[in-house]
């Protein structure tokens, strides 16, 4: 065993890597829920993602039409879920999980031609000046772009969501459907915008593991990437920044025993890679608990059936 090899810069640059496909698709998610939706496709849309956005960047040799791709690829799934929920009244969590094997599915069957190839290279964009800093340069400021939008996108969620009407109007969706209703608000249309967002992000974020960090297609890739950004929902209280440290914890787990397996550690290597699943079947089992959700903070009308007519 042989700790000194784990290089602690990379480690925390690697870590903010590993973090951001996860961190991308829980903010979506966080939106879908507080606008009273519950999606449990998340997994469906960044396979879909996935396949979508390195298909198109391969056939044009762009990575940013391929990221383009994989949020209109991703947000089109999430369509037919948010007309059959939200329009056709579907149970949304049985709804969810279809779209999860749904996305499996087609992503198998699109990507057959795909496999064993390699995508255009996105490229990093160090920030000038920040990049050269000792220590923090090297760790925050040499990463690709989609990094640093990931980053954007949680403040720009939080800033929608505190200080926006945008925000008001879909926090007010969320917590009670039927007084948002009687003011005159379309719920309907709110929360499908919502889960095209959602699907969206969760695009980007399946394009993101096949483009950059893997880089390239596998079957399943995503390995459960969607589950982990439903549980760091939850865990963050259905907050923007917590998604952001939830995120980094979750990536900081996965890079860790990565290089704990590498530097000899004698744990078993199943052990180390089943960690993050175990937290999240128990994030996953608190939600599941009306009294859970309850103590979470959850919105008031989460998961709930809206009919115009009630």
């Amino acid at each position: 065993m042989d700790l000194g090899s784990i290089n602690v810069l990379v480690l925390l640059a690697s870590l903010m890597v590993a973090a951001t496909p996860i961190m991308l698709a829980a903010i979506g998610e966080l939106v879908v829920e507080k606008a009273g939706v519950l999606n449990l496709g998340v997994e469906g849309m960044m396979i879909t993602g996935a396949i979508c956005g390195f298909a198109i960047a391969v056939e044009t040799g762009s990575p940013v039409a391929g990221f383009v791709a994989a949020a209109l690829g991703a947000a089109a799934l999430s369509l037919i879920f948010g007309v059959l929920t939200q329009v056709l009244l579907a149970n949304q969590v049985a709804t969810g999980l279809a779209l999860t094997l749904f996305g499996l599915g087609l992503s198998a069957l699109i990507g057959q031609g795909y496999i064993g190839v390699r995508p255009p290279a996105l490229g990093r964009m160090p920030i000038p000046w920040l990049s050269d800093l000792p220590v923090v340069g090297r760790v925050l400021f040499r990463h690709d772009v989609i990094v640093y939008l990931s980053i954007l996108l949680v403040a720009g969620v939080w800033a929608m969501l505190k200080y926006s009407r945008a925000g008001l109007i879909l926090r007010a969706v969320g917590e009670s459907h039927d007084a948002a209703h009687a003011l005159g608000y379309k719920v309907v249309r709110i929360r499908i915008l919502a889960i095209m967002f959602g699907g969206a992000c969760a695009g980007l974020g399946g394009a993101y593991l096949s483009l950059i960090r893997v880089p390239q297609w596998t079957e399943g890739m995503t390995a459960g990437a969607g589950w982990i950004a439903l549980a760091i929902v939850v865990f963050a209280s259905w907050r923007p920044w917590r998604v952001l440290l939830g995120a980094y914890l979750f990536g900081g787990i996965a890079v860790l025993q990565l290089n704990l397996q590498a530097a000899g550690v004698k744990i078993p290597v199943e052990y180390l890679s089943m960690s993050p699943y175990i937290i999240t079947i128990l994030v996953l089992v608190v939600i599941s608990s009306g009294r859970g959700r309850a103590s979470l903070n959850a919105p008031a009308s989460l998961g709930k059936t809206f009919h115009a007519a009630q």
